[in-house]
């Protein structure tokens, strides 16, 4: 073989060689072929993990007026989702917390400090109490645990706030509640009993008049009705010897004494709902007028459906 025949060959072979490697590389490997998940050198992207935001919790702390810490517990009350009643048990933290505020506010040269109790919620949640919100209607629950532990009601004040920070542990709200101690200025019992006498005369002006779909007992307020449960509560904490008086009232289908029973049935049906909303059932009386006082004629469905209603009077101490 000459030398010029081999390097023909020479070239020929690498020619084919290069061809080989090309096809190789660059189709010989497929999707078929290849990772379904990863291709060699190509960049793994992580998957997105959506942000969880840690769930709210408020502490059970109390600090004096004048910045001394009376306690601080890290249990709190709770809460499910657009409800107002606390969940049990409550935490034995949170017992032992209103024991030292019973006897913080006994001592001596506290007569002036009170309590705020803020109760929170937010705007996704349903409001399913007799009050102006359901924060408020939670700091009423929580008052009244504190006073059924031996706490004056005289020296609580309730609030309601929203708060849309507010993020629930799934389902429940964690210490939805702030506390404050506040100190009454000298002249504040004068400004507080000329404040309650004004609220009196309001509850007494207006008073709460609720009403009733034939045959039925269901209730439903409206804003105007949940403010004046919120005053008639404020007041009756506020006062010792006040009370309620509920009066029911029928239109004149049906006997009379079948009329008196079903007012009597309405007055006592408003009583339980007053009292799952925080009222002392201690502090309510119950009557029925049946038919005997209408305040609308009974010609027409609209008019009997005004006769069919309790009325809710507030009586102050010694009247």
């Amino acid at each position: 073989m000459s030398k010029k025949t081999g390097y023909l060959l020479g070239i020929l072979l690498t020619i084919v060689l290069c061809m080989i490697l090309s096809w190789y590389f660059c189709c010989g490997t497929n999707d078929a072929d290849a990772d379904p998940h990863v291709k060699e050198n190509q960049e793994v992207m992580p998957i997105p993990v959506p942000k969880v935001d840690k769930a709210t919790s408020m502490d059970f702390n109390l600090k004096d007026p004048d910045g001394n810490v009376v306690f601080n517990y890290i249990d709190n009350f709770n809460f499910d989702t657009s409800q107002y009643s606390m969940l049990q048990p409550v935490s034995g933290q949170v017992d032992e917390g209103i024991g030292k505020l019973l006897a913080y506010l006994n001592a001596d040269g506290n007569a002036d400090k009170f309590l705020d109790i803020r109760g929170f919620y937010d705007s996704d949640e349903e409001n399913t109490s007799a009050l102006a919100s359901l924060g408020l209607a939670r700091a009423n629950a929580v008052k009244n645990y504190f006073v059924d532990k031996g706490v004056s009601s005289a020296r609580l004040n309730t609030f309601g706030e929203l708060r849309d920070a507010l993020i629930p542990d799934g389902t429940i709200y964690k210490g939805p509640i702030q506390y404050k101690m506040t100190l009454r200025l000298d002249d504040g019992a004068a400004q507080d009993a000329t404040a309650l006498k004004a609220l009196a005369d309001r509850i007494k002006d207006d008073p709460l008049i609720l009403y009733f779909n034939s045959a039925q007992s269901s209730i439903n307020l409206n804003a105007k009705q949940r403010q004046q449960v919120g005053d008639i509560s404020r007041y009756l904490d506020k006062v010792a010897g006040s009370s309620l008086q509920i009066i029911g009232h029928t239109d004149d289908t049906g006997s009379r004494t079948t009329n008196t029973r079903l007012g009597l049935n309405r007055a006592n049906f408003a009583k339980n709902y007053l009292i799952q909303n925080g009222i002392s059932k201690g502090r309510i009386n119950t009557s029925s007028k049946g038919a005997d006082e209408p305040t609308a004629s009974n010609d027409t469905e609209e008019d009997r459906s005004q006769n069919r209603r309790c009325v809710v009077t507030l009586n102050e101490p010694n009247n």
